[in-house]
């Protein structure tokens, strides 16, 4: 064959791969396109709405393209991750998630996704304490101390809401009463923001809350805060207390959010919410109310933030087997 032709053909070829390339090169440095969605995989109301709402809000100014939340509760939780770990690898669509997605491979034997492996960790969006929060018509203690006193005077007069099975409200609420040897009926919701309505309305006591959902109705007056499970009071909210100053010191828990990507979802794109993400975090108003909801901005990006997932992930795995959890 004639080595001019041979010559010519590899050109024609090169050039031909060069010209579909650059219409992904151009897709990949123009993103965002088109709008972006969050599946949030629970109902609007609870703590990773509280976030993901100011978040997405920032975004969508930055980039000037829509950035939409989806919410698809159900099952602690995993029903939206799973519906996420299906969607097109694309770049417009993200997973919001939450340390219940930690917990659910210890309470959900059959999950039909894996957070490690069918998901690529883009960011952690937030940390803030649980916090525990009364019906103050319904129970009449101001403290930790009182609270104890009450429910130790009457085993299983009180019970407490969640966000549904295997949430961290959930194995929290287990963990008091584990390490405070007491007893609390557990009663399942879709999602922290039914729960918290029904605490609200007085239908169930208590919750095992993430500040940040609990937040707005704690100053309101709607609900009364006993205590912060941490050992340092939380930004915005001095005056209330820590397990530690209400004599539980080993009660300490947090609620943290984190955005991940579907796996295959290119390199690039992640790169570029990453760098969106730094760029609303420095915000001002984004630190504002990050603060009114409890906590800080974080800094933890990528492989270190799927490091954490999966010291969380074993974490809550011991917590479940220490405390004898189950689906109610």
């Amino acid at each position: 064959m004639n080595r001019n032709f041979l010559l010519s053909r590899r050109s024609a070829l090169a050039a031909a791969a060069a010209a579909l390339a650059l219409p992904m090169l151009a897709q990949a440095q123009a993103w965002p396109a088109k709008p972006v969605t969050f599946i949030v995989p629970f109902p609007a109301g609870g703590g990773t709405d509280a976030f993901a709402r100011p978040l997405t809000a920032a975004l969508t100014k930055a980039t000037g393209k829509q950035f939409i939340i989806d919410n698809k509760g159900g099952a602690g939780g995993t029903v939206g991750a799973s519906i996420a770990a299906k969607a097109a690898p694309d770049g417009y669509t993200f997973f919001m998630g939450a340390v219940h997605h930690a917990i659910a491979p210890s309470m959900y034997p059959k999950l039909d996704y894996k957070l490690e492996s069918d998901f690529i960790p883009v960011a952690l969006v937030s940390s803030v304490p649980q916090v525990i929060v009364v019906n103050p018509t319904r129970v009449q203690a101001t403290d930790l101390k009182g609270l104890l006193e009450f429910i130790r005077k009457n085993p299983g007069k009180l019970n407490y809401g969640s966000a549904g099975n295997g949430t961290s409200h959930h194995l929290a609420g287990e963990l008091f009463k584990l390490q405070t040897q007491t007893f609390i009926t557990h009663i399942p919701y879709r999602g922290a923001g039914p729960a918290l309505q029904d605490l609200i309305a007085g239908q169930v006591d208590l919750m095992f809350d993430g500040l940040g959902s609990s937040a707005t109705h704690i100053k309101g007056g709607r609900i009364k805060a006993i205590a912060v499970a941490a050992n340092k009071r939380a930004p915005g909210f001095a005056d209330v207390p820590t397990s530690v100053e209400g004599g539980v010191p080993s009660y300490q828990v947090a609620t943290w959010y984190g955005l991940w990507a579907p796996k295959g979802t290119p390199r690039e794109t992640i790169s570029a919410m990453q760098a969106e993400l730094r760029k609303a975090f420095a915000q001002d108003d984004i630190k504002a109310s990050w603060t009114s909801l409890g906590t800080e901005v974080p800094n933890m990006y990528g492989d270190a933030f799927g490091q954490f997932v999966s010291s969380e992930i074993k974490r809550w795995a011991d917590v479940v087997k220490s405390s004898g959890a189950k689906l109610d």
